[in-house]
């Protein structure tokens, strides 16, 4: 737990480092892509404190020339430190306006361009998926956690619908993501911090051009169906590796 304690702490002045000059880079032209790459680096810099390591499978699926939304199961805080160093595109985040009222780190994200949205309040909500929508019609591709909250069991809760209705009329791709490992990281509502190995799996891309705002159900469906199909195909992948180790290590006969 000291261990842990000590990770947090140096992560919160690291935090607080890169928050600063953040901010500070932010008079400057194309702010926002600079400081999402100072963000890009405050990720590995605490994944790489924390000795979490993550494999990417299917990077290939990225449609590097084109903006896309992102959509990613959550179980932990270390969900977005993992997407933001290794996830090789300009993003922006959509991101709960709890965020956005830390001091410093709050005002690194709208100075990165980031999206804030109230859930509790639908016309604040509405406002901020245009305000997406105007950042996708610059080119720029969002991140999401369609869940809306962390899923402290590990099952991939129900989707949310507004980053459909996004999808939808703005007419750009939904490429499913896949996050697995990271509730052993570090749970919700916890600050103990585990080292351990993360896969993330990005899906195919997932037209939208034949749904509808009427008929976004079915395709909250299915790319919460694909995001689960990954994420069990390759969670069980996992385990059959480390039996199969397991059957291959020598017994010993004492």
């Amino acid at each position: 737990m000291i261990h842990s304690a000590l990770l947090v702490t140096l992560g919160v002045v690291i935090t607080a480092f890169m928050s600063f000059w953040s901010v500070v880079f932010s008079v400057f032209p194309a702010a926002d892509n600079k400081i999402h790459k100072v963000a890009r680096l405050w990720a590995r810099i605490l994944l790489f404190l924390c000795n979490t390591r993550v494999t990417v499978i299917g990077e290939e699926n990225l449609l590097q020339w084109r903006p896309q939304i992102l959509m990613a199961n959550h179980q932990s805080d270390f969900d977005i430190l993992i997407a933001l160093a290794y996830i090789p595109l300009q993003f922006r985040w959509i991101a709960k306006k709890e965020l956005f009222a830390i001091p410093v780190f709050g005002a690194a994200m709208r100075s990165a361009g980031y999206i804030e949205i109230d859930r509790g309040h639908h016309e604040k909500a509405m406002h901020s998926l245009d305000e997406a929508a105007l950042s996708i019609r610059r080119g720029k591709s969002i991140m999401t956690f369609p869940e809306g909250t962390r899923s402290r069991d590990g099952e991939i809760k129900a989707f949310k619908p507004g980053t459909f209705y996004l999808a939808v009329k703005s007419g750009v791709p939904v490429i499913p993501v896949s996050i697995i490992g990271s509730g052993k990281i570090m749970p919700k509502r916890s600050l103990r911090i585990r080292p351990g190995q993360i896969k993330m799996v990005i899906g195919k891309p997932i037209e939208v051009a034949h749904f509808s705002i009427e008929t976004r159900q079915e395709l909250i469906e299915r790319v919460r169906n694909e995001i689960i199909k990954n994420y069990n195909d390759w969670q069980e992948s996992e385990q059959t590796h480390i039996k199969d180790l397991a059957t291959q290590m020598p017994c010993r006969d004492d």
